[in-house]
C-alpha cells in the first residue's frame, strides 16, 4: 500500500512540474508572425522586479526590427530610469517551422525561440554585469503574447541555479 501511495504522489509531483508549452497557444488569436510584427520600428516600455516583487528599474526602448523568411535582426536601444543606456542586437536564424535560434552579444550561447498562435517563447542565458565588475549568467524564460496587430505583452521570469531572482514585464508596440 505504501509503495502504491508513493508512486501516486510521485506521479502527481511530476505532472505538476510539466510547464506550459508554446503549442498550448496554437489556437489563440491574433496569430503571431515574425515577418509581419518584427518589420519596422518598435517601441517598448517595461519594469524590472526583484524576486520580492519590488520594482528595481524601468526602461523605454526603441527597436529597429528587420525580418525575412530566413531570420531577422532586432536592434534594441534601452534607456534605463537610472540613466544607463544599453544596446543589444539580436540576430535570428530559422531553425525549423515556427522556430529560430538567436544570438546577441550579452547572451551566453544561443536563445531558442518558438511560437504558435499568439504566443512566443524564448529561453536563454543573459550575461548581467554586477557592481563588483563581475558578470553572471541569468536564465531568462521569455513569454510574449500578441494582443492585437500592433502590441505584444512580454513577461520574463529570471532565475539563477533554479531560484527565481526577478521578473521583467514590458509592452512592445509597432510604430
Amino acid at each position: 500500500m505504501f509503495r502504491l501511495l508513493s508512486v501516486a504522489v510521485l506521479a502527481i509531483m511530476l505532472t505538476g512540474c510539466a510547464g506550459v508549452s508554446v503549442s498550448d497557444y496554437a489556437d489563440r488569436e491574433p496569430t503571431f508572425d515574425p515577418l509581419v510584427f518584427f518589420n519596422g520600428p518598435l517601441q517598448a516600455q517595461g519594469v524590472v522586479f526583484s524576486r520580492s516583487g519590488e520594482v528595481r528599474r524601468h526602461f523605454t526602448a526603441t527597436i529597429d526590427a528587420r525580418w525575412n523568411a530566413d531570420g531577422g535582426v532586432l536592434d534594441e536601444v534601452f534607456q534605463w530610469s537610472d540613466g544607463e543606456r544599453q544596446t543589444r542586437v539580436w540576430r535570428f536564424e530559422r531553425d525549423g517551422e515556427r522556430s529560430y535560434v538567436g544570438r546577441a552579444g550579452d547572451v551566453k550561447g544561443t536563445a531558442q525561440m518558438r511560437y504558435a498562435g499568439n504566443a512566443v517563447n524564448m529561453n536563454y542565458r543573459l550575461l548581467v554585469p554586477l557592481s563588483s565588475g563581475r558578470t553572471i549568467a541569468v536564465s531568462m524564460d521569455d513569454w510574449l503574447y500578441q494582443v492585437d496587430a500592433n502590441t505584444l505583452i512580454n513577461v520574463t521570469d529570471m532565475s539563477k541555479f533554479g531560484f527565481d531572482v526577478g521578473q521583467v514585464v514590458l509592452t512592445m508596440r509597432k510604430l
